[in-house]
């Protein structure tokens, strides 16, 4: 049986994590657009213009990514308020202890995680 309780101090930590990154994600994004409004937007002739565009891509790809962990964290913490934490959500067996200590947030067994979270 899983330790629900260690998990869900995993994944509160990781929670707070990711909600002191999301301001200083959206900060960057916001820093970036401004250095992009004051320089020429002909990206393939301002040689700051593909630095820029790259900045302003990073920025917004991290953001995405941090924020859809948090949804993924809070679905976990909701399913360990649920009772359902650790069961995988296609075949309902056990999710591995290793697993879930890789990927605390993950609804899925590993036979079942191609192509998921």
């Amino acid at each position: 049986m899983v330790d629900v309780e260690r998990f869900r101090l995993l994944l509160d930590e990781e929670r707070l994590r990711k909600l002191a990154l999301l301001p200083a994600l959206r900060r960057d994004i916001t820093s970036v657009n401004a250095a992009r409004q004051d320089s020429n937007v002909d990206d393939e002739h301002d040689p700051e213009g593909a630095t820029i565009a790259f900045e302003l891509s990073q920025a917004a790809a991290l953001l995405e990514q941090s924020t859809a962990g948090l949804a993924h964290i809070d679905a976990a913490l909701a399913r360990i308020d649920a009772g359902r934490y650790g069961i995988c959500e296609v075949c309902g067996e056990e999710i591995g202890e290793g697993r879930l200590e890789a990927r605390p947030w993950t609804p899925y067994c590993i036979r079942h995680t191609t192509g998921r979270a």
